[in-house]
This record gives C-alpha cells, structure tokens and sequence, in this order.
C-alpha cells in the first residue's frame, strides 16, 4: 500500500529520531505488523494492542486528510 508506505516514511524521517525511545519501539513492531492490520489501525477499524500503538498510530495519522491518509 503506497499510501501506508508514505505515512510511515514520513514517521520516521519526521519525528522517530526525536520521539521517546517506547515510541521508537512502538514504531519498530508497527514495522513488523502486516500491512491490512496497520491499515485497519489507521482507519480505526481495529483497535492496536498496547497504548503505546495506539499514540503511535495517532500521531502517525494526525495531519493526514484528517486521519483517513492510509486509505
């Protein structure tokens, strides 16, 4: 998924170097998670395991046509 594939490039140019090290974390499992599941994260029709996932993902999404950018 291009889409996918861009939000989390942007991620990780953007913000992973200055995030706090459980977000760094957070994003290196989200990296491991198959895509649909990611996707339905960001789209809210699945709910992410931990809190740490789920801030993650909201930032993520955040500033993205409104949370939708992984569509």
């Amino acid at each position: 998924m291009k889409e996918l594939d861009e939000l989390l490039a942007r991620y990780l140019e953007e913000q992973f170097s200055a995030a706090p090290v459980e977000d760094q974390r957070a994003f290196l499992a989200l990296l491991e998670t198959p895509d649909p599941l990611i996707h339905a994260y960001c789209l809210g029709l699945e709910q992410p395991p931990s809190a740490a996932l789920s801030r993650l993902i909201e930032r993520i999404t955040r500033g993205s046509a409104g949370g939708a950018g992984c569509r």
